[in-house]
């Protein structure tokens, strides 16, 4: 039975980078390990992707290959044998924890990053824009300060796992069709630390770790957006067997306002004007989050026109300068009038020959009021 192509075999091109093989390999592999494939014929399959990728991760063997086809493979290629172990997996192990738990090679006993924090914080509008600084608290574990993290109690020490040797691991063999196979596992009378602790810090019952909460303070920037973060480098967990703590993620949520709305850096609001505002031209004042702006209406302005007040937006939270707020002008009927005001509307109708028209007034008024009481002190 003639042998198949070893591209055809990892199901890749013959222009595919060292990465693409190593990737279709490791599928490959875990699909058909006979330790984890319940197929009939997986033990030969994966015979033949083991070979296909010996060869094509090799330049010297894949130049030699792709030229000379199989023929140039000293009469070709996989030489099975005895034992083997997780080096024979290609040069990397990850494929090796997939099928058999993980951790093979990894110390037990060296430092480790601590885990990262995530925390969301709630601000107002106008805190999002010029900033604020605060303090905040959050529940995390850091090193137990009566065992320094060692687990033992004051004045003992813990021991080296007799059962692993300290490695945390312990070895298991397996026979396989290829032979005997040996299989790492996290040593199950230490967890996987390596150490024995016969008498346990009461404080932390042995763990070396503590729940505490701590104050941090925030800075938090001007111009910052509902969803971004602030990260706090060494304000995380604490690290295990002195290894640097993680890093703590302050998420922002802003509160909405109930007359501005922002869009990037730039602001936009709704003004209220009278018919004879519009029609007349005017000049009003604006509330802006840096403070009250005078605004010229031109004559014959019609509702839903914007104006733009350059610099009174956000600021960038990058430093790249500073928004607009754009102001979109609607012109508000009034709901009661007089019999004076009704007879000079009818007069001027007859005068312009247009028909009346309605537009639902809102709480417009009431909100830009409440908005410049909030400016006041500006």
């Amino acid at each position: 039975m003639s042998k198949r192509d070893y591209y055809e075999v990892l199901g890749v091109s013959k222009d595919a980078t060292k990465e693409e093989i190593k990737k279709a390999y490791r599928k490959l592999a875990r699909k058909y390990h006979p330790d984890v494939s319940k197929e009939p014929d997986a033990a030969e399959k994966f015979k033949e992707v083991k070979e296909a990728y010996e060869v094509l991760s090799n330049e010297q063997k894949r130049a030699q290959y792709d030229q000379f086809g199989h023929a140039g493979m000293n009469g070709g290629g996989f030489q099975g044998g005895g034992g083997f172990s997780a080096d024979d997996f290609g040069g990397f192990g990850d494929i090796f924890d997939m099928f058999f738990g993980g951790g093979g090679r990894r110390d037990p006993n060296a430092p480790r990053q601590g885990a990262d924090l995530k925390y969301s914080m709630e601000i107002d509008f106008e805190e999002a824009v010029f900033g604020k600084e605060t303090d905040i608290q959050i529940p995390k574990e850091e090193t137990c300060g009566t065992c320094h993290g060692s687990g033992a109690k004051p004045g003992t020490n813990s021991e080296t796992c007799s059962h692993c040797n300290g490695t945390g691991q312990l070895n298991m063999e397996q026979t396989t069709p290829f032979g005997r196979i040996v299989n790492k596992r996290v040593c199950h009378y230490c967890n996987g630390t390596g150490k024995l602790i016969k008498e346990k810090c009461s404080t932390c019952g042995g763990s070396g770790r503590v729940k505490s909460r701590k104050k941090i303070h925030i800075k938090i920037p001007a111009g910052i957006d509902d969803g971004q973060q602030i990260r706090v480098s060494g304000q995380g967990e604490a690290g295990i067997n002195g290894g640097p703590a993680g890093d703590l993620y302050v998420v922002i949520r802003v509160r909405p306002h109930e007359f501005f709305e922002r869009d990037g850096d730039d602001i936009f609001c709704d003004v209220p004007l009278t018919f004879a505002q519009a029609a007349l031209g005017d000049e009003i004042e604006v509330p802006t989050v840096h403070g009250k702006v005078k605004l010229k209406i031109p004559a014959g302005t019609q509702s839903g026109t914007f104006f733009r007040l350059r610099g009174k937006g956000v600021p960038n939270v990058h430093g790249r300068g500073t928004g607009d707020q754009h102001v979109r002008v609607r012109v508000v009927t009034p709901q009661h009038l007089t019999e004076r005001q009704k007879e000079l509307l009818r007069e001027f109708n007859e005068l312009s020959g247009n028909g009346a028209t309605q537009e639902q007034e809102d709480n417009l008024f009431q909100k830009m009021k409440r908005a410049f009481k909030g400016n006041a002190k500006n």
